[in-house]
């Protein structure tokens, strides 16, 4: 067997495509019936053993053996990875993607279609430039007057839409660097903010001291109060306001900040207004819920993760900028060996221009697939019904006596403590703590995944309810899972 020819064989890709298929397949339908534990619990250094003994081993010398060793490399990643597709997978703001948006991206991922250029992946882009189109025309920004790109995650998404109102503000940044002593630059956001905002200053030359925390009001959305308050004292001292930083929704309980009163504040200061909008975007899709949106159109810049609530594989994240000119304010390069002179009209979709990334994957296939096969009503119907089963679990934690919600849910997020009369004794940090401890207890059991994040210094109990086959009995079955692992936990 010449091992170069076969591993570009067309037929042995054939036969091991219908194996992916077949294996797959099966697994969805046992995840979809709630077989077996829903996060496989194993050990990071026994996985990496089992991960190092594959690369070890011989490779097979037969077209049969190897379709073998194919069968048993998807058996294996299948057994050990997490199993979002399982409804009582309720933890990180991570989906169970539609499974045909992974078959759309494996065709850029066999195919590879890197996007740098146009010429690079012409139909890569044409798809992204479709889908900037479509989704900034959704949350609101007229027809032909935004600009937007798809990046490697909110991350970088929030990186790039930072660095542009950077070198907005300071407009010798790019080539001269920061100068501390006369800029003092500072960034204002959301005190639940994502870290990624706090990661971008640091990046950015700004300092992650130079973020400053804006007060949040009665339900953990910026105070508009507040932000006045810090907008004064920037002025009065000398500070350049590098951006706001507003969040539709929180990562923390998923609050939706109010919009319009903060985008009044950037207007009369003269500052950017940056909306990381990775997980409530999605909520323009919705006639009864894009009113958590409103006034997001004011905003310079949005950040909007396809990967979560629009319910496709990571990652997929978009920028949009309010001013179309913005786009090349990021990146001020030139690489003749990539942008050619004699078409000056294709710069435009020269998509290495405007990011983070030269090299960049075709990122937008899965969302570009499943919304041309199904429509954008699914987004509709995917987002509002996992938003309103977050307030069906709400409510059945209000008819608890052992346990607190925490907050009244915007979004599909829901933070809440288990607190028995036994601990009403603790302190905050105390009850804190085994809030943490039961976590711990539950996805080691299997039963169920969830997460825990802290609010006001404690920890807490956090549900995201990100997948659409999750259903309210598998939210009510978790409490009374809760319960027994706290009895035997804290006897």
């Amino acid at each position: 067997m010449d091992q170069m020819t076969t591993a570009y064989s067309p037929e042995l890709f054939a036969a091991c495509g219908q194996e992916f298929s077949r294996q797959l397949g099966a697994y969805l339908a046992r995840q979809q019936a709630r077989e077996g534990r829903v996060s496989p619990g194993d050990e990071p250094e026994s996985l990496i053993a089992a991960a190092r003994s594959w690369l070890q081993a011989a490779p097979p010398t037969s077209t049969e053996a190897l379709s073998q060793r194919w069968s048993a490399m998807l058996a294996t990643m299948l057994e050990h990875s997490q199993n979002l597709h399982h409804p009582r997978y309720i933890g990180h703001q991570v989906p169970a993607p539609v499974p045909l948006a992974g078959l759309c991206d494996a065709v850029g991922s066999v195919t590879n279609q890197p996007m740098a250029i146009f010429e690079m992946g012409p139909w890569a882009t044409a798809v992204e430039r479709a889908l900037v189109q479509a989704l900034g025309e959704r949350l609101g920004f007229p027809a032909g007057t935004f600009a937007g790109f798809i990046t490697h995650g909110g991350s970088l998404a929030n990186y790039t839409a930072l660095l542009t109102a950077r070198n907005v503000a300071l407009p010798d940044a790019w080539e001269q660097g920061l100068d501390p002593a006369t800029s003092r630059p500072v960034i204002l956001t959301q005190a639940d903010a994502h870290y990624s905002i706090s990661r971008a200053a640091g990046m950015l030359g700004l300092g992650t001291r130079q973020v400053v925390k804006v007060g949040l009001d009665e339900r953990r959305r910026m105070s508009p109060a507040a932000l006045r308050t810090e907008l004064e004292r920037a002025r009065r001292t000398g500070r350049t306001v590098i951006a706001v930083c507003a969040s539709c929704c929180t990562t923390a309980i998923g609050a939706f900040d109010p919009l319009p009163a903060i985008a009044d504040l950037c207007a009369e200061f003269g500052v950017w207004l940056h909306v990381d909008a990775a997980h409530g975007g999605a909520a323009c899709f919705s006639p009864e819920l894009r009113s958590l949106l409103d006034g997001i159109t004011r905003a310079d810049s949005v950040v909007w993760d396809a990967h979560k609530m629009l319910f496709v594989p990571a990652l997929c994240a978009f920028v949009f900028y309010r001013n179309p000119a913005h786009r090349f304010e990021a990146f001020r390069q030139d690489a003749p060996y990539l942008f050619d002179p004699t078409a000056p009209g294709r710069a435009d979709y020269d998509i290495g221009l405007q990011t983070v990334e030269c090299t960049k994957r075709a990122a937008g296939f899965g969302l570009w697939g499943v919304w041309s096969l199904f429509g954008s009503d699914l987004f509709r119907r995917l987002v509002e019904e996992t938003f309103a089963l977050a307030r069906q679990f709400y409510a059945e934690l209000l008819h608890q006596t052992d346990f607190v919600p925490l907050h009244e849910p915007q979004s599909n997020i829901v933070v809440f403590r288990h607190r028995p009369p036994e601990w009403a004794g603790l302190s905050d940090e105390a009850l804190g703590l085994r809030q943490l401890q039961l976590r711990r207890a539950l996805i080691e059991s299997g039963r169920y995944y969830i997460t825990a994040t802290k609010l006001d210094g404690a920890g807490a109990l956090r549900v995201t309810i990100i997948n659409p086959l999750t259903t309210i009995d598998d939210l009510r079955g978790l409490l009374p899972a809760l319960r027994d692992l706290a009895r035997h936990q804290f006897p």
